[in-house]
């Protein structure tokens, strides 16, 4: 009996061991820092249509600490699976000057960017679905600032400004 007490304590703190870890993966991945995989076409040419691996920050929005020129995570307003990669080009109560087809650049159209919202683009904008077709985006779905690109090698380096 003796023997099966000790088994069990000594799971219990290997078990114990692992779940502070995983915890602490979680709090890491969520709150300060994550990795991020970013395809397409419509960041170019900041980064590569073939995919790109980004360090996050989550720290910066939730300060305030996010601007113009900035790159983000950003929750889709069209389809909360998914993940955007964009750059903020107006924060609240900033003008805007848009067109829907950069083709032609007598249907532009102004407005000013509500209280709690930021306007994103993609630096393609011949490629890119954000704020000129869904309209501004709230800060909540701001889920984090991209800082560093991690992969591919050649490429390693900070996105600061």
């Amino acid at each position: 009996m003796r023997q099966w007490r000790s088994i069990a304590k000594e799971a219990v703190a290997r078990a114990s061991i692992v779940v502070k870890f995983l915890c602490f993966l979680h709090v890491t991945d969520s709150y300060l820092l994550s990795f991020s995989h970013v395809l397409g076409p419509s960041m170019l040419p900041t980064l590569n249509i073939t995919g790109d691996v980004v360090l996050v920050e989550h720290l910066s929005h939730r300060t305030g600490k996010v601007g113009s020129g900035d790159l983000v995570l950003v929750r889709s307003p069209l389809d909360p699976r998914k993940t955007l990669t964009k750059r903020i080009v107006a924060m609240e109560d900033d003008k805007v000057t848009f067109s829907l087809d950069p083709t032609r650049n007598y249907s532009s159209r102004s407005l000013v960017v509500p209280k709690g919202h930021v306007w994103i683009q993609g630096d393609n904008l011949y490629a890119s679905r954000d704020s000129r077709h869904f309209g501004p985006v709230p800060y909540g779905l701001i889920q984090g600032k991209v800082f560093l690109r991690v992969w591919p090698p050649n490429s390693f380096g900070s996105f600061g400004q």
